[in-house]
């Protein structure tokens, strides 16, 4: 009897060190893009992509972004791509590491773009 209630004490012992070192939440949500230098700066995920848009929802991957701070233009959701995440048809204009041009899915982008000004049409 002894032997199986120390059993007992053990494995309640070790639940309680679970909850105890269970690690927490982040703290907060990442913040919002800022404005510096005639550009958006916002956090991005490695590598994201960067893509040529075709109005009719087709994407082509012309570069990627390895920096993880990047700037962006502007933020438009009038193409049919869908990207998913709070806001599923946003993409934002900015420039890949190997210097093409293009958009980034807004998923793609861990500060919230809400503050970026919309796209003008050229």
């Amino acid at each position: 009897m002894r032997r199986k209630l120390l059993g007992m004490a053990t494995v309640l012992g070790c639940m309680v060190a679970l909850v105890v070192t269970a690690p927490a939440a982040p703290a907060s949500a990442a913040g919002g893009c800022w404005y510096s230098g005639n550009h958006w700066w916002c956090q991005n995920y490695y590598g994201a992509g960067v893509y040529n848009l075709s109005w009719d929802g087709r994407t082509e991957l012309v570069g990627r972004m390895y920096s993880t701070t990047s700037w962006f233009d502007c933020r438009d959701e009038t193409t049919p791509a869908w990207v998913g995440g709070p806001h599923p048809y946003r993409w934002e204009f900015t420039q890949a590491d190997n210097g093409e041009y293009g958009w980034m899915k807004d998923s793609e982008i861990i500060s919230e773009t809400d503050p970026l000004p919309v796209c003008q049409p050229t």
